[in-house]
């Protein structure tokens, strides 16, 4: 059993070298080791705290980032809106334009046939006039001696035939 009970000496000698040794690692090793562990402290809290600031500027650009989303989406409709707007009120204006355009093409158009019409009439009105100078000329030779009064004769009668129509 000698092997587990040491002698008294050789556990005075141990404790001494302990001793030495404690002190030898108080004076020089524990400072430093202290002072790592705190360097070491500081810079996990600096790490925890570079984290939650990062955390909540990511949460503030997340914000940021959704409010811009919404207010592009609202520009979005309101130039979808404006151009809907837009397209309409054109539409109007070339519709309006054509309207107008049409209603002086055919306006246009009843003054040409308004214009043609009596062109008709008066050139009608001529040949009948010659057809009945021509006629009247040949009955009536006998009784009127000159051209005037032929014509005279027949616009009196063209003028009744108008008038009763």
């Amino acid at each position: 059993m000698e092997l587990f009970t040491p002698e008294f000496g050789l556990v005075f000698w141990m404790f001494v070298a302990f001793l030495c040794l404690y002190c030898i690692l108080a004076k020089l090793a524990w400072p430093f080791i202290i002072k790592s562990m705190e360097e070491r402290a500081d810079l996990i809290d600096k790490g925890v705290a570079y984290a939650q600031e990062a955390k909540a500027n990511l949460d503030n650009a997340k914000a940021e980032a959704d409010h811009l989303l919404a207010e592009a989406r609202q520009q979005q409709a309101d130039i979808l809106r404006d151009a809907a707007k837009m397209r309409n009120q054109i539409i109007e204006d070339a519709r309006g334009e054509a309207a107008v355009e049409a209603k002086k093409v055919s306006e246009a158009a009843m003054v040409s046939i308004e214009q043609a019409k009596k062109e008709s009439e008066k050139q009608l009105r001529r040949e009948v006039s010659e057809i009945a100078l021509q006629i009247a000329e040949k009955v009536l030779r006998k009784n009127v001696s000159n051209d005037q009064a032929q014509r005279e004769l027949v616009d009196k009668y063209l003028n009744e035939v108008e008038t009763k129509n």
